[in-house]
């Protein structure tokens, strides 16, 4: 193989990945155009359609597709060689991507690499924030950050987060003109503030326990939100009830802003955990960022 073909065959990767030429062209620091020309220089040379272009989208054709299945693990394989001679330097190094949902990333991921990373300026770390159950093989990312719960059966995982707690929140204002709710029934006579998450394609439900009874209630409101933030803000403005993180609104509460209702219902569920494939041999820098993550009570 020559040296160009190479680089054509990860020009490809990159595109099909993103499935935008702009994307891809952002990610390897190149133009559009030029790599809109590498990739039909590849697909002359192969003698195939590798990709198919619309106004809007990229959309990987069967070949495309039989060719990115067996490119994705030799690059990878590649990329690995590569990433263990930085074991030979005096300080670890290397680039570790990540996926975790906004509110694993701010109270999970930022505090420990604030910690770490001063002491290991070759390691660079990518935290992408997606609320959805991310693929992470496919989208080749080196772990991912989830709740203990979520994590699938074939992947290594390791506690990096204590076990958390929900908290059903409004404005003191909500309640002038309504009674708390004493049950988590009682929310059917409430306006309550919907979140909606990606992977479930539908509303959240919102999960409550107590003396081991489980209830999964659906409630009603005039706003639905992916935000946690934005559930925040509306419950601070007074319009509804809130389902939140309880360490997100445990000042909030202290000082009188906002009341906390059915605390009693709100049980504990494991924490967040990092989760990778169990083949994956992890490198010094990924070795060094799970260690600095791993949870200790």
């Amino acid at each position: 193989m020559r040296r160009d073909e190479l680089g054509d065959l990860a020009a490809f990767l990159a595109v099909a990945q993103e499935r935008s030429f702009t994307r891809a062209a952002a990610k390897l620091g190149t133009s559009q155009s030029a790599l809109s020309h590498i990739v039909r220089r590849l697909e002359e040379r192969l003698g195939v359609r590798l990709l198919t272009r619309t106004t809007r989208n990229v959309a990987v054709t069967d070949a495309g597709e039989r060719l990115l299945r067996t490119l994705g693990p030799a690059l990878d394989d590649i990329a690995a060689g590569l990433a263990s001679l930085n074991e030979l330097r005096d300080k670890p190094a290397g680039s570790v991507r990540i996926t975790a949902s906004d509110h694993a990333a701010r109270t999970v991921l930022w505090p420990a690499l604030e910690r770490l990373l001063p002491d290991y300026p070759d390691i660079r770390v990518e935290i992408s924030v997606d609320n959805s159950f991310v693929d992470i093989v496919a989208e080749r990312f080196d772990a991912g950050v989830r709740l203990g719960e979520s994590v699938a059966k074939d992947m290594i995982a390791m506690r990096v987060g204590p076990d958390l707690r929900m908290a059903a929140v409004a404005s003191p204002s909500y309640f002038e003109a309504r009674p708390r709710p004493r049950t988590p029934h009682d929310l059917a006579e409430h306006d309550c503030i919907n979140q909606r998450f990606p992977t479930l394609g539908g509303l959240y439900a919102w999960e409550f326990g107590k003396g081991g009874r489980e209830l999964r209630v659906r409630v009603d409101g005039q706003l639905v939100f992916n935000s946690s933030a934005l559930i925040l803000d509306a419950a601070l403005a007074g319009l509804g009830i809130g389902y939140v993180m309880e360490d997100a609104v445990a000042a909030m509460v202290a000082d009188g802003r906002l009341v906390r209702v059915l605390q009693d219902w709100c049980e504990p569920f494991p924490g967040y955990h990092l989760f990778y494939p169990s083949r994956r041999q992890p490198s010094a820098a990924f070795a060094i960022l799970l260690e600095a993550l791993r949870y200790r009570r």
